[in-house]
């Protein structure tokens, strides 16, 4: 008898580009700061209106992003990298999402510093400036850095790139001053010249080698021509060296982050030149190591004049945050030192020293702005005296030039101990000089910076002795919400120079991560092939 077929359910099957089983918990925590960061920014968008509100729930939306940030970062420390594919997609067709310990620590980094900066700039926002989006644009800039840092697709790394710069370009023009205008300019135009860049390389690459997937880029990368790579991983360096302000290509930041509030400079000196960091790491490094080799004398050539120039930039200023950008930059020299000497211990100290300026060069800006509330101005040479009127600031700002400058036992010491071991390693003496160079122009430059600003008495053209009397007293509400966050910030700063054991595990497992990326690879999926110089032509005979 022959079976009846009409009650039975017709049988579908899936495609075998498809994932046939269920995404684990552990696997949202990838997702999730993103999707916080960008819903909590457009519902934002619904009470603009509403300056407390707004303020609130911003620190409550970003304080769940760092919690969520620290669980992934502390799953990947424990137990390797972590990816999760959209749509059900096996990889390389879908969209995936990858945390290893570099991206996930510079995620869980980028979200306290906009915690600190979000309670900051509830001292000092302005009602003009809240309804043009301040808190909306800041989860925006946050969620484009988020998932910059845990992208597995390079494509999907342009778009966040482009996320990025939108919040940050509304970001830098927020008061419609002259000033801004004009920074913003410069800046915008520079970037989308980057992002241009960028995106030729992309259409490049996905022509040599079909996939944009970058553990897929890493398992077929070897076998493509080694001209047309090294071309691509040429357009890949001038675009994120332009993102980092790397010099020759790093006119735009001193030219614009110190048009803004001090809060967004705050944020823009910690964030957005490290995913251009981030990006030149991931690539250069992990997903295209042969053409790094090519690149070796760009790269050192790079390090050195970027670690020599920009102190010396510093140097030469005479607005506080435009010397700090001009520090900004030297600390994008130290990591391309930590690429230009790309041993174990080298790209530990390149991570571990973009984690370091991550935090530094945010309180270096947080605090010049408690400089500039006090003294009303942004000229050095018109400030004085606030030693005597506010010790805590002076304090914190020594510690963080120290920090700045390499100085044992703060944070900054540790990177740079590495990169010069690295480069010692590899007797590479230029480097090494170029690193130790750097540690006493910015110290020289940050020592001329509070001497200006808290040693002498009065401004300059008056007596020396003469108090300045044009200091003001921060409020209690400046107190309680800049103050406080800054020493939040800076007493972290502190705890970590005193106690690295932790980044300096988590920098190792990175750097280990980067050179042997085969975890990386796992963790989404594919399987590593094998190594095409191991590969033996087949003898075929009649």
């Amino acid at each position: 008898m022959a079976a009846d077929t009409t009650t039975m359910e017709p049988y579908i099957e899936l495609p075998k580009a498809m994932l046939e089983r269920a995404t684990a918990p552990g696997e949202w925590n990838i997702i999730l700061p993103v999707v916080i960061a960008l819903m909590a920014g457009a519902l934002l968008l619904l009470f603009r209106r509403s300056r407390g509100s707004q303020s609130g729930f911003a620190i409550l939306a970003v304080l769940a992003v760092m919690i969520v940030d620290a669980q992934l970062f502390w799953q990947v420390l424990a137990t390797g990298p972590v990816s999760m594919t959209m749509g059900n997609w096996l990889p390389p067709f879908g969209i995936s999402f990858t945390a290893d310990v570099m991206g996930s620590g510079f995620a869980l980094a980028s979200s306290f510093v906009t915690l600190i900066v979000l309670v900051y700039f509830h001292a000092e926002i302005v009602p003009r400036e809240t309804r043009h989006g301040f808190y909306p644009l800041v989860l925006l800039l946050l969620a484009g850095v988020t998932g910059a840092f845990l992208t597995g697709d390079l494509f999907n790394l342009y778009v966040w790139f482009e996320v990025m710069l939108i919040a940050s370009f509304g970001l830098m023009i927020i008061g419609g001053r002259k000033m801004q205008l004009d920074g913003a300019v410069k800046y915008g135009f520079l970037n989308f010249l980057a992002t241009t860049f960028f995106l030729i390389g992309l259409g490049y690459l996905y022509g040599l080698v079909g996939t944009l997937n970058m553990a897929d880029i890493i398992r077929v990368a070897g076998f493509a021509p080694s001209g047309p790579m090294s071309a691509i991983a040429a357009l890949f360096l001038l675009a994120f060296a332009m993102k980092a302000a790397a010099f020759p290509v790093n006119a735009w930041l001193p030219a614009s982050y110190h048009t803004t509030d001090a809060a967004v400079s705050a944020l823009f000196g910690g964030l957005l030149t490290k995913v251009g960091v981030y990006a030149l790491l991931r690539i250069m490094i992990s997903l295209l190591p042969a053409a790094r080799d090519v690149f070796d004398p760009v790269l050192t050539g790079i390090a050195v004049i970027t670690l020599l120039v920009a102190p010396m930039g510093a140097i030469a200023q005479t607005n506080l945050r435009r010397a700090i950008g001009f520090l900004v930059i030297g600390g994008i020299g130290a990591v391309f030192a930590g690429m230009a000497t790309p041993s174990l211990r080298g790209v530990a100290g390149a991570t571990f020293y973009a984690f370091h300026s991550i935090l530094t060069m945010s309180a270096l800006y947080l605090v010049a702005g408690l400089i500039e509330r006090i003294t009303q101005t942004t000229d050095i040479r018109h400030m004085g005296g606030l030693y005597v009127a506010n010790r805590t600031i002076s304090i914190m700002f020594i510690i963080l030039v120290f920090a700045a400058a390499g100085l044992p036992p703060f944070l900054g010491f540790w990177p740079k101990l590495l990169l010069t071991e690295a480069a010692l390693g590899q007797a590479d003496w230029l480097v090494a000089f170029a690193i130790l160079a750097n540690s006493i122009l910015t110290l020289i430059a940050g020592s001329r910076l509070w001497a200006y600003i808290f040693w002498r008495a009065g401004r300059e053209g008056k007596n020396s002795e003469q108090v300045n009397d044009r200091l003001r007293k921060l409020s209690p509400k400046e107190n309680r919400a800049a103050l406080s966050s800054t020493i939040i910030l800076v007493g972290t700063i502190v705890y970590l120079g005193l106690w690295p054991n932790l980044v300096f595990s988590s920098s190792w497992v990175a750097a280990l991560d980067l050179l042997q990326p085969d975890r990386y690879v796992s963790a989404v999926g594919l399987a590593p092939l094998p190594d095409p110089v191991s590969l033996q032509p087949i003898e075929v005979k009649p």
